[in-house]
């Protein structure tokens, strides 16, 4: 052999020690222990080549938790094993002759660990890595792209929050609330930077390491939140019908839930929106165009009872209702939307209400309730003098598919044309009905899904498809624009700037004239909510994580956080260490025994965490394919047979007692399924699933790839099992599968359609006329092989991965990249059919009894592919020290059971396992920076199972992984934003107000009269962001006793004053003009809905208190101006202006400045709560 060998080559084995290194054995729990950080050393890598294997083959480096002090000198020998031969390359009984013995008896199929697990393996790398998008992803201990924040919730895993998951949030001054599946929980602003409790104390999985939070006792799903500033409550609106109001000042303990206050039944059906209007009311919205009316008087004097009466205070309020949809239907004509309420919103600048549904808006007035406009999103005035058919009608309508006979004419496109036509639209029937009551039957690519008034009192509602629009208030479409092809799911406004949040993870902030400032990824996942508060912007998740952004990001104060807070890098990291076994085999329709799972899997796995299993062929055949395409066509997968793989290989795993199953995925033969140790479970979670058809016209699932992705130490971590085109000659064919493969597979929740849809059973006929048609076409399509069909197969596969969803293609964070780019780690496995050239069927033979694998290699296809970096670019491979795996006969056993039969098929590794972690260049250390760095420690085939024509093979694969501590990191946040003397000037500097007057602090209005208030902005440099409320009103005794002003829901005006504008901008050195109007003031009692007495006029004199707010365009300060307005019944008949100048009438931080101060203070008004920004 020694003659064989070329010049580099020997060389190369020159190099090699003859000591293998001595490593020390770790039980499985020390290996998953949570390092504490005291173990943070760098280790170094180790590099060497092998002249065989070109620059391409790497030598990894130690892992940190296998490092021992009573190492011994040794090298790596078992880095580069020797290619044994017939005479045997190293005689004696030295230790490279005992190593090439110990390799030949593991290539013949041992069960025994027959290979050292403690070193890791050569590796072979594949060219064009670091291009496009085979670039491993940027990672930092501080995200460069976008602004530092505040991780008020991490990014739990899916799994611990069954039951749990936040679903809104809304800001008071001093706390964050968020509603939840089961009731409301708390945070308060002061406790924001403070660590989590971890696992040891009382928190829940998932909330470990948030800031420390209250909740409330269990209650029906939330679906909206409201904050009534005025009342000190929130409200919320629940799945159950039931509105829920929850006391902002009580006191909270993290040991103990809190209780509702005041609860009444608002719907039958869920309460999707609220608003609270101008004027004080609730405003509630629910299915079918459901608006209804809780006047305030009624709540407050509900509020006014003691728990005791707590049921007659919600029968109060109950009965109080004002029906909007009864008051506008005429004679059976109703003229708003019969569409869910999705959104509800109150324009406090003109003192209107505007309810959405998917597709239309009703704008009301908010002090009379009455309907002052109908339209759709394009602006148009809605004519609905005929009641739409309702949804329950709609679906009925389109679950009567029927197959009409056509005209000779209209038949011209055949038989497989019209089928699959019919296939189509029946499986979009399916999915629309699957999403009843989320919008269906709509156009997706124009639902409205979020509303807001700006400062300058302009209207801004986001789509679906990423269209922001801005109204005017009477409804006016202005003009609208496009910044990201994603869709718009929530918005926010603050002093001059704009937050849109996008289903892609995505948040924007834009100028009012709608241009762009600046954008990044703000969460992994859809962003539902938006709210400021305490001088951040905070933004949630539909995982459930929020994150805090201060409130002038982008800014210098994000240049100055981010580089500190990298400088602490060592506080907050942790390294992790896991192993995961990955196998492959492609099964050829048979089944294994017990013995021959243990072989493959069984007997690897004393040391593994992380379970990953391949399999391909589990099913075949023409009508098993036609029917799985079928299947997947209306958004189902899975079969019997695959499910008994996964039974069977759980019993090898030891499933339920050390594994767990988490998830799989089955398209046609191909399976893909993970087990995780139990002990390992509570950092393992976030599985999706992903499957890409390759077979005929990309839509039969004969060959593919099915995929699974999941965050493990919340890194992220994909596996796809692959079956790519067979015979020797489609080399480029399965370079092709690989790049369809790696570009195409999209990442969703695993999803039952029939399961997950409420009220599928009365269309289950229609399910399963629908799969049967489907199953005949793709039959016929199989087994006929028509050229001219593959265009038609490529439709049914696009309607299949419509049904998937649509929200599958619009969560990428970048748009340019495919899911699996975006990963840490990424594992290939399963029969990529790469085989063995230039080399005949006995020489192949040949050098396999010599175990000469070193030739072998360069004739392996796919090495050669990957070396031109035309396939599984930049992955990595441990170079190949088993017999090829394919063809073998059934039932024998050894190398002598290849092929033998008429075709002779030349031996092959079909059967790979490639990986790619974060390292750019193998040099690379485990770091925040490159948080996953793997090494191989096996790769083998169990050449001693025979139940199919391949190989079973199995990988080990060891992983260091960096991860943060969040709550570290957020207790460092907060000590830079209290020590840092630059970052506390910038946040000196936010609180800036400009400096503003008013015209009059006192007005007496009588008989209808208006006032024109005067509000002067004299600054001189700033924009000044005024907005009017009410601090209470009260009625005028005549025995002079001191009044009591008594505030309306969310500082609402009394029903006899009109502000308008109450909010908007004023130039530097210009003057808004206010119009204070006494306007008619009338009662009426409702029961029901329905009036139960006449108008009746209040004549006693009353006086309310305007507070004027004025900020600075992102100021977290206000200064406020107090005027007080008397409605007078018993004065001449003219307005009164009883002091007309304003001397500096501005309060800041608590306590009036202007002449004529009231004795009643703005409730809670003291310098610690008219700051909206608080350091400690």
């Amino acid at each position: 052999m020694d003659d064989r060998l070329g010049e580099e080559d020997r060389e190369a084995l020159a190099s090699v020690s003859d000591t293998p290194p001595h490593r020390k054995a770790h039980s499985y729990s020390q290996q998953l222990r949570t390092n504490t950080g005291t173990n943070n050393k760098r280790r170094q890598h180790q590099l060497r080549k092998h002249s065989l294997d070109e620059n391409h083959i790497l030598t990894h480096k130690k892992n940190v938790y296998y490092n021992d002090s009573t190492t011994t000198n040794s090298s790596d020998d078992d880095d580069f094993v020797p290619y044994s031969t017939t005479t045997g390359f190293v005689s004696g009984g030295g230790p490279m002759g005992s190593l090439s013995q110990r390799i030949e008896g593991m290539a013949v199929g041992d069960n025994d660990e027959s290979s050292d697990c403690s070193t890791p393996m050569q590796e072979f790398v594949g060219s064009g890595g670091g291009v496009g998008i085979f670039r491993v992803p940027n990672r930092a201990a501080v995200d460069p792209n976008r602004p530092p924040c505040l991780e008020l919730r991490p990014h739990p895993l899916r799994e611990t929050q069954v039951g749990k998951f936040l679903r809104t949030i809304a800001s008071t001054e001093t706390q964050l609330w968020a509603g939840q599946e089961s009731g409301v929980r708390v945070w308060n602003y002061s406790d924001a930077f403070e660590p989590g409790i971890g696992l040891g104390g009382n928190a829940r999985r998932g909330d470990e390491d948030a800031a420390p939070f209250c909740e409330s006792t269990s209650t029906s799903p939330t679906i909206c939140l409201m904050v009534d500033q005025g009342s000190k409550l929130v409200w919320s609106g629940h799945k159950d019908g039931k509105i829920r109001s929850w006391t902002m000042e009580q006191h909270f303990t993290v040991d103990a839930v809190f209780k509702e206050g005041l609860s009444w039944q608002a719907h039958r059906g869920p309460v999707l929106s609220m608003t609270i209007s101008s004027y004080g009311d609730l405003w509630s919205g629910s299915e079918g165009g459901a608006i209804r009316v809780w006047p305030w008087e009624a709540i407050e004097k509900s509020l006014s009872l003691s728990p005791e009466e707590k049921h007659m205070a919600a029968l109060l309020v109950e009965r109080s209702f004002i029906d909007l949809r009864s008051q506008v239907t005429v004679n059976g004509v109703c003229n708003i939307s019969s569409s869910d309420v999705k959104c509800l919103f109150s324009d406090n600048v003109r003192a209107k209400v505007w309810a959405s549904s998917s597709l239309s808006f009703s704008l009301w007035d908010a002090r009379t309730r009455e309907l002052l406009k109908v339209y759709n999103i394009e602006g148009q005035l809605e004519n609905r003098a005929d009641i739409p058919p309702s949804q329950d009608q709609i679906i009925e309508d389109e679950m009567n598919v029927k197959f009409v006979s056509k005209s000779k004419k209209e038949k011209s496109g055949g038989f497989l044309q019209r089928s699959r036509n019919a296939i189509i639209g029946a499986a979009d029937a399916v999915r629309r009905v699957a999403t009843k009551g989320a919008g269906a039957f709509v156009d997706e690519t124009k639902k409205t899904e979020a509303i807001v008034v700006a400062a300058d009192g302009i209207i801004w509602t986001g789509c679906s498809n990423g269209l922001l629009i801005q109204w005017d208030g009477n409804g006016n479409r202005l003009q609208d624009f496009i910044h990201h092809p994603c869709g718009v799911l929530c918005l926010c406004t603050y002093g001059s700037r704009i937050w849109v949040g996008y289903v892609s993870g995505m948040v924007q902030v834009l100028d009012l004239e709608g241009n762009l400032i600046a954008g990044w990824l703000a969460h992994y996942g859809p962003v539902i909510k938006i709210v400021v508060g305490n001088g951040y912007v905070y933004s949630l998740a539909t995982h459930g994580g929020i994150r805090g952004w201060n409130i002038s990001s982008p800014a210098q104060i994000d240049n100055i956080l981010r580089p500190e807070l990298a400088e602490r890098e060592h506080m907050y990291t942790r390294l992790e260490n896991v192993r995961i076994l990955v196998g492959t085999w492609n099964v050829g329709q048979g089944r294994a025994s017990h013995d021959a799972l243990m072989s493959w899997l069984g007997s690897g796995v004393s040391d593994v965490g992380i379970v990953v299993v391949g399999l391909q062929e589990v099913e075949m055949g023409a009508g098993f394919l036609a029917m799985s395409a079928a299947k997947e066509t209306v958004g189902l997968e899975g079969s019997s047979i695959g499910q008994w793989w996964q039974d069977h290989i759980g019993k090898a795993l030891d499933e339920g007692s050390t594994f767990e199953r988490v998830g799989s995925r089955q398209l046609a033969g191909l399976l893909i399924a993970i087990w995780v140790r139990k002990t390992l479970r509570t950092h393992v979670g976030d599985l999706d699933v992903g499957a890409v058809a390759c077979g005929l016209g990309r839509a039969i699932g004969n060959k593919g790839g099915v995929g699974l992705r999941l965050r493990v130490f919340d890194r992220i971590m994909c596996f796809a099992n692959c079956h790519l085109a067979a015979h020797l000659e489609a080399v480029n064919r399965r370079n092709a599968d690989f790049d369809h493969i790696f570009r195409s597979m999209t990442f969703t929740r695993s999803s039952n359609l029939l399961n997950n849809a409420a009220g599928m059973l009365p269309y289950l006929f229609l399910s399963c006329s629908l799969l049967f048609s489907t199953y005949l076409f793709w039959l016929l399509l199989y087994s006929f092989r028509f050229p001219w069909t593959l265009s038609l197969a490529a439709g049914v596969s696009s309607a299949a991965q419509m049904l998937r969803g649509p929200d599958a293609a619009n969560v990428k964070p970048d748009e340019g990249k495919p899911d699996l780019a975006e990963a840490d780690m990424v594992v290939f496995c399963g029969d990529f059919n790469y085989r063995l050239f230039g080399i005949s069927y006995d020489e192949a033979r040949d050098f396999v009894s010599q175990r000469s694998f070193d030739w072998l290699r360069e004739k392996d296809q796919l090495r050669e592919e990957m070396k031109a970096g035309k396939v599984f670019q930049g992955m990595r491979e441990a170079i190949i020290r088993f017999p090829p795996t394919y063809k073998f006969e059934r039932g024998k056993p050894g190398l002598g059971g290849y092929d033998s039969g008429e075709k002779k098929r030349i031996p092959a590794w079909c059967d790979r396992i490639l990986y790619r972690d974060n390292r750019a260049t193998s040099s690379e250390d485990c770091s925040l920076e490159c948080p996953v760095v793997a090494s191989i420690l096996q790769y083998e085939a169990r050449m001693d199972v025979t139940e199919s024509d391949h190989k079973p093979v199995r990988c080990k694969l060891n992983l260091d992984i960096a991860r943060v501590d969040r709550s570290v990191r957020r207790r460092e946040f907060g000590k830079i934003l209290k020590s840092n003397e630059i970052i506390r000037s910038n946040l000196e500097a936010l609180r800036f107000v400009p400096e503003t007057s008013v015209s009059t602090n006192k007005i007496v209005l009588q008989n209808q009269d208006k006032f024109n208030l005067k509000i002067t902005n004299r600054s001189g440099g700033e924009a000044a962001f005024f907005q009017i409320i009410s601090e209470g009103q009260s009625t005028i005794e005549p025995d002079e006793v001191s009044p009591d002003y008594r505030p309306r829901g969310s500082h609402g005006f009394p029903r006899w004053l009109e502000v308008i504008p109450a909010a908007g901008i004023i130039k530097p050195d210009h003057v808004a003009d206010i119009s204070i109007h006494h306007v008619e003031s009338k009662s009426e009692e409702y029961v029901d809905g329905i009036p139960q007495s006449w108008w009746s006029e209040d004549t006693r004199d009353k006086e309310a208190i305007l507070l004027v707010n004025v900020r600075g365009s992102c100021s977290t300060d206000r200064k406020i101006h107090r005027i007080h307005v008397r409605q007078c019944y018993t004065g001449n008949g003219n307005p009164i202006r009883i002091d007309s100048k304003s001397k500096n009438t501005s309060r800041k931080h608590g306590g009036s400045s202007h002449g004529g101060r009231s004795s009643h203070r703005y409730p809670g008004n003291g310098s610690e709560n008219e700051r909206l920004w608080d350091n400690s």
